[in-house]
């Protein structure tokens, strides 16, 4: 797991960035609806997405277990707006607001349910639940990259596939409303980014590696032509889940 307190300084410029931020934000604001006056972006990192779920009338908060996410994030949308939480008991009421978005978050969970429903408790009757789910699939992009780690990805089911996502919500409560999909830009990966990636434990939650195979996989990887050249971009996927009642 990485230590987020040391990745807050670099996560930015090694995530897409704003382009990436952008589409995240437009796809997240295309599910809310349009009554809903609070939004809650549970696991909010540096703030780069939550500052950019702007809409007039749509008051936005952020909580972050990572101090050093979280203070990159109050420095960009404001220290009353940001809050220092877990996001497995969420420092909010019940049924206290409208809208709670989870994006690039429930992947990294083994008790991804706890989180699901502590979104469930703090909704009001009517809101909605936006998250992403397939995540590590929509990296997948048929490249050569992918096809070296397609044997070492983890064969359990994911902790944010569609299905497991959508039967924990159904016993809080909360129903399919629609999806989306959006353009990880900027997140396509070159064989040397990833050579480098495998060889820190970056795909920990993808793949199944000891470190002789992180070794072999690296090695393999650094021997693809191209090597500095980006592959295609991911495509990720949005769920929203109505709370009913």
């Amino acid at each position: 797991m990485l230590d987020y307190d040391v990745e807050a300084a670099r996560y930015d410029a090694t995530r897409g960035g704003v382009p990436r931020a952008c589409a995240a934000a437009r796809a997240v604001l295309a599910l809310v609806p349009g009554r809903a006056r609070t939004l809650l972006d549970v696991g909010c990192g540096t703030g780069l997405v939550t500052e950019r779920l702007d809409r007039p009338g749509l008051r936005v908060f952020g909580v972050d277990a990572s101090a050093g996410m979280a203070r990159k994030a109050a420095e960009r949308v404001g220290a009353g707006t940001v809050v220092l939480g877990n996001c497995h008991r969420l420092p909010f009421a019940d049924e206290s607001l409208d809208a709670v978005a989870a994006v690039w978050l429930l992947h990294l969970l083994p008790d991804a349910p706890t989180v699901v429903a502590e979104c469930a408790r703090v909704l009001r009757p009517g809101g909605v639940f936006v998250t992403t789910v397939d995540k590590d699939a929509g990296h997948d992009v048929g490249s050569d990259v992918d096809q070296l780690l397609a044997p070492y990805r983890v064969r359990h089911r994911a902790y944010d596939a569609a299905t497991r996502v959508l039967a924990v919500a159904s016993e809080h409560g909360l129903s399919r409303a629609g999806e989306a999909r959006f353009t990880g830009h900027g997140q396509g990966k070159s064989p040397a980014v990833t050579a480098g990636d495998v060889t820190r434990g970056y795909f920990a939650s993808a793949l199944e590696l000891d470190e002789d195979q992180r070794a072999v996989l690296a090695g393999r990887l650094a021997e693809l032509p191209d090597g500095d050249v980006p592959r295609g971009d991911p495509v990720y996927r949005l769920l929203a889940l109505r709370k009913t009642g």
